[in-house]
């Protein structure tokens, strides 16, 4: 579907504020929800936040009331604006297109994700 590169990733104290970006190509969040996903070490890759076609936010937890999800107006750039970022924090985070390929019948429909490289986000103490 298209290439994905992220930056804004880098080392912040806790409490401190980081703006993660995300570039699609190919018209790729124009046609597919986008996300993103974090992996701590020695720790399962997790959704962060999630935006469908129609603009619908969702949240994990532990991020609510301090991430952002957002695309920009014209759906090429995906961002997470990260608030009052805390230690538990720290992990790579990765971008994902999630796009729906239907099948002739809806009970194999699947979604594909395609990721982009990642960006270390370090919060320390």
């Amino acid at each position: 579907q298209g290439q994905l590169t992220e930056s804004g990733g880098g080392s912040v104290q806790a409490g401190g504020s980081l703006k993660l970006s995300c570039t699609g190509d190919r018209n790729v969040f124009n046609i597919c929800g986008a996300a993103w996903y974090r992996q701590g070490s020695g720790k399962e890759r997790e959704l962060v936040s999630r935006i469908t076609l129609d603009g619908t936010t969702t949240y994990i937890d532990s991020v609510k009331g301090r991430f952002t999800i957002s695309l920009d107006d014209f759906k090429n750039t995906l961002y997470l604006q990260m608030n009052s970022l805390k230690t538990e924090d720290t992990a790579v985070y990765y971008c994902a297109a999630e796009c729906k390929e239907y099948a002739s019948k809806p009970q194999y429909d699947r979604t594909l994700k395609y990721w982009g490289q990642g960006t270390q986000v370090t919060v320390s103490s």
